[in-house]
């Protein structure tokens, strides 16, 4: 069973992205910001990041170039999400290190696409 690390301050959101991604067969894990995030992915070893963007504590930009620049857990995928759907944000993400990027609200198909292609 392939694991995902949800990190997502929404809670609203990271209930319904987990009970989704739970259906679909993954183990899911949360973390509500991006240190606890980083933490997390340490721990938890996911087999891919799932990474708001507007995070309280640390934001998404900043864990995950955390995360890319360290060598325990550089090589988890992580796919930014973000409710900001302009190319600048994408590519804010891109920078950062993450290795795709997504829009919220979720459309799960895609979003699903995206995590079976880097896992």
């Amino acid at each position: 069973m392939k694991k995902i690390l949800i990190v997502e301050d929404n809670e609203m959101n990271r209930d319904m992205l987990s009970r989704r991604l739970i259906r679909k067969g993954y183990d899911v894990e949360i973390a509500e910001d991006g240190a606890l995030g980083l933490a997390a992915m340490k721990s938890y070893t996911p087999d891919l990041v799932l990474m708001d963007m507007g995070l309280p504590v640390m934001d998404g930009w900043t864990a995950t170039s955390n995360a890319k620049s360290d060598p325990e857990i550089a090589a988890i995928p992580i796919i930014a999400l973000t409710a900001h759907a302009l190319e600048a944000d994408r590519v804010r993400a891109m920078e950062a290190g993450a290795d795709d990027f997504d829009t919220k609200p979720v459309d799960l198909p895609r979003l699903l696409g995206k995590i079976e292609a880097l896992t």
